[in-house]
């Protein structure tokens, strides 16, 4: 799921600069070339599976909803991320790639996160869809800047908030002031997320060499070294932020 609000998002003033290179590019230009268009293939791959894990996560966590308007609410979450998993296999079938084996490399990745980080109840639950996807939302943005500018438009459009933030924060805040020892709990929680959530991004990419090639600067307009931990530095400051707003100490 994508929990984004505006102060959410990374402080990444790439976002206004204006565009150069492959980010200046529409896709038939920049396919040309084949590590790019092999490294965009992988991404949107990834977004795609990870649309559609989320949501069949949604249909199951709808079952720890305590109200039918609870129920109802994961519900639209959930037909909100079909939506941009349709338009991901849209892309990809538009692009001549068949999007079940552009899925397939990521599929145990994102299984294997989801299976170490299963919320036990109703509130872990909201925390991992406003704290933990928003980490991979994150990463997904920073490489977003780095793209051609229909590829950048349909990613970033998948990532958008999907108005709900505001449902996890108030259910969260008003859980902790009923009983404040829920909020040690789920800052355990959130922290572990954190840790789970880079170290799945980090495997993702050093598994997928087109991927780490455009991370590290292989492509042109890639990212250097030195910009990738600028990268997650900010990361973890969005990361520090959502944590302010659900009343968790980070």
């Amino acid at each position: 799921m994508r929990f984004m609000t505006t102060s959410d998002k990374p402080d990444n003033t790439a976002d206004t600069a204006e565009a150069t290179g492959i980010a200046a590019q529409d896709w038939e230009t920049a396919a040309a070339d084949p590590q790019y268009r092999a490294a965009v293939v992988d991404l949107l791959g990834a977004l795609a599976y990870g649309e559609l894990a989320a949501f069949e996560r949604l249909a199951e966590d709808a079952k720890l909803a305590p109200t039918l308007l609870d129920k109802a609410e994961l519900a639209k979450m959930a037909a909100a991320e079909f939506h941009h998993f349709e338009r991901l296999r849209d892309r990809l079938a538009g692009i001549g790639e068949e999007p079940t084996r552009a899925m397939e490399p990521f599929v145990a990745a994102l299984d294997g996160f989801h299976k170490q980080t299963a919320p036990s109840d109703w509130l872990e639950g909201l925390v991992k869809a406003y704290v933990g996807d928003s980490i991979a939302s994150d990463f997904y943005r920073e490489v977003a800047n780095h793209l051609d500018s229909d590829t950048r438009g349909l990613v970033l459009a998948v990532l958008d908030d999907t108005g709900h933030a505001g449902f996890a924060v108030e259910k969260v805040r008003a859980a902790i002031d009923e009983d404040p020892r829920v909020g040690g709990r789920l800052a355990l929680w959130a922290r572990r997320l954190m840790g789970e959530a880079l170290s799945q991004s980090q495997r993702v990419v050093a598994d997928r060499d087109a991927l780490s090639t455009m991370l590290v600067g292989g492509v042109a307009d890639g990212f250097d070294l030195a910009e990738v931990g600028r990268m997650f530095s900010r990361i973890t400051e969005a990361h520090t932020k959502r944590m302010a707003a659900l009343g968790l100490a980070a």
